[in-house]
C-alpha cells in the first residue's frame, strides 16, 4: 500500500504564521517598558514583509491557489484591523481611521465573496483596467504595503518614544513631531485603502444589478 505525500504549501504556512507574529506585536504595543514597546516597531516591519515573502514564494513554487489568495486577504485584513484598533486604543490615531478600515473591509470582502463562491480568486474578479491598476497591480499593492508599514512601525516608535520621554531620555518635542509625521502617513494609508476599495464596490454592484435584472441568483 503506497501513500502519497503532499508537500507543504510553504506560502500558506507563512501566511498563517503572520497571525502569531501579529499577536506578539500587538502585545508589545501595550508593554509598560520603553525597550519592549520599541521592539514592536521592527516586529511590525517583519510582519508586513511576510506578506511580500509569501507572495514571492507562491509564485516561485507555483503555489498560487484560490485558498491561498483568500488566506492572504484574510491575514492582511486581520493585521491591518488589529493594528489600527490597537493604535487608536492607545491614542496614536483617531478612532475614525479603524472605523473606515472596518467598514471598507466588511463591504469589500462581502462583495468579493460572490466571486470566491464561484471559484474565482478575489483579485481576478476586476474587469476594468483602472480597477486592476488600483487593486491588483504590483506597484499599487507594494505602495500600499509600504505606506501601511511606515505608518504602523512609525506610530509604534512614537509610542515607545513617549515612554522614553517620561524617563527623560528624549524630549517631548521629538515625541510630538514623530507622532504628527506618522499620523499624516496613517491618513495617506487610509486614502489608499478607500481608493483601492472603490473599484471593487463599483464593479461588484454593477454585476449584482445586472444579475438582478436577469433574475439570476448570485449567492
Amino acid at each position: 500500500m503506497t501513500s502519497t505525500h503532499r508537500p507543504i504549501n510553504l506560502a500558506n504556512t507563512i501566511t498563517a504564521l503572520r497571525l502569531p507574529v501579529l499577536l506578539a506585536a500587538a502585545l508589545l504595543l501595550y508593554a509598560p517598558t520603553a525597550p519592549w514597546r520599541l521592539a514592536a516597531s521592527p516586529l511590525i516591519v517583519i510582519l508586513i514583509l511576510m506578506d511580500t515573502v509569501d507572495g514571492i514564494i507562491a509564485r516561485a513554487r507555483h503555489e498560487s491557489t484560490l485558498l491561498g489568495s483568500v488566506l492572504d486577504i484574510m491575514a492582511d485584513r486581520t493585521v491591518e484591523l488589529v493594528l489600527w484598533i490597537c493604535l487608536a486604543d492607545i491614542g496614536l490615531v483617531p478612532v475614525v481611521i479603524p472605523i473606515i478600515f472596518v467598514v471598507r473591509g466588511t463591504v469589500v470582502d462581502a462583495l468579493r465573496s460572490i466571486h470566491v463562491s464561484a471559484g474565482e480568486r478575489p483579485f481576478d474578479s476586476l474587469q476594468s483596467s483602472l480597477g486592476r491598476a488600483l487593486v491588483k497591480s504590483p506597484w499599487m499593492r507594494s505602495s500600499y504595503a509600504i505606506v501601511k508599514c511606515v505608518a504602523f512601525a512609525g506610530l509604534a516608535l512614537a509610542s515607545a518614544l513617549a515612554l522614553y520621554a517620561a524617563e527623560g531620555a528624549v524630549t517631548q518635542q521629538l515625541v510630538d513631531v514623530t507622532r504628527a509625521v506618522f499620523q499624516v502617513v496613517a491618513w495617506i494609508a487610509t486614502a489608499f485603502c478607500l481608493a483601492r476599495g472603490i473599484p471593487v464596490v463599483v464593479e461588484a454592484m454593477a454585476t449584482l444589478v445586472s444579475a438582478e435584472r436577469r433574475g439570476e441568483d448570485v449567492s
